[in-house]
């Protein structure tokens, strides 16, 4: 589902995507916090290609699939899909670390959105939200990686896939800007220097996310994913991930 985005879905987006939305993303910086301690980002312009890369060729693009793909699974029906991007999207984190960041958001997103926001069961995304969420279902899912999460419930909101594959995106990279800001440390202005800058970055991942199919999924940022790791043991830690 793609075109205008209607005020109730400007508001639910808004809404879902907010830092203030209580997922607990503030505390994540996806190893970032590691790269800034070792010296591999110093400056606005080291974290722009940093993340412009994560972006590219990492979680940002993985992530946006999985979502994307979730997102039509819901709206087809498809209990079952949605159950096995779940797992993959679980399965497809490199540490210990990216785990818990993908799986203690999505699960906290998927928590609140059924105590808050609960979409109408009445629709077909919404049937697979009730279907896999119950906790009178036989099998409900107790672990949803956050872009599995996210992308069930644009779906079952019935808000638009491009602006909400775009809203994602930007609330990822302004939470790692933010974790810049404080960590390196970055002036404000330069951290929203770095996000306008990231701009056509994010338009073009959402973009592609959308023509893509399961076989495109793969990352390539192993200094990324071994900062993940060498995270878990770092003495000083402002961050979880």
């Amino acid at each position: 589902m793609t075109g205008s985005v209607t005020q109730s879905a400007l508001y639910r987006l808004l809404t879902f995507l907010s830092p203030a939305f209580p997922i607990g993303a503030f505390t994540y910086s996806h190893g970032l916090e590691q790269v800034i301690h070792a010296g591999g980002v110093s400056s606005a312009e080291e974290l722009r290609i940093w993340l412009k890369d994560i972006l590219a060729h990492g979680a940002g693009r993985s992530d946006a699939i999985l979502m994307s793909q979730t997102y039509r699974a819901a709206l087809a029906g498809s209990h079952e899909d949605v159950r096995e991007l779940a797992e993959l999207g679980l399965a497809l984190q490199p540490s210990k670390e990216r785990h818990l960041e993908t799986s203690a958001q999505g699960t906290a997103f998927i928590d609140t959105v059924t105590a808050s926001w609960p979409p109408n069961s009445q629709t077909t995304a919404g049937a697979v939200f009730s279907s896999l969420t119950n906790g009178n279902s036989e099998t409900p899912l107790t672990e949803w990686p956050y872009p599995v999460a996210l992308g069930l419930i644009c779906a079952a909101h019935e808000l638009p896939e491009d602006a909400s594959l775009t809203a994602f995106l930007h609330s990822f990279t302004a939470n790692l800007i933010s974790a810049a800001v404080r960590a390196v440390p970055l002036g404000q202005n330069e951290g929203q220097r770095v996000l306008a800058a990231l701009e056509p970055v994010i338009s073009e991942i959402a973009a592609e996310a959308m023509d893509a199919d399961l076989d495109d999924l793969g990352t390539s940022t192993f200094l990324a994913d071994i900062a993940s790791m060498a995270h878990e043991t770092q003495y000083s830690r402002l961050f979880r991930s």
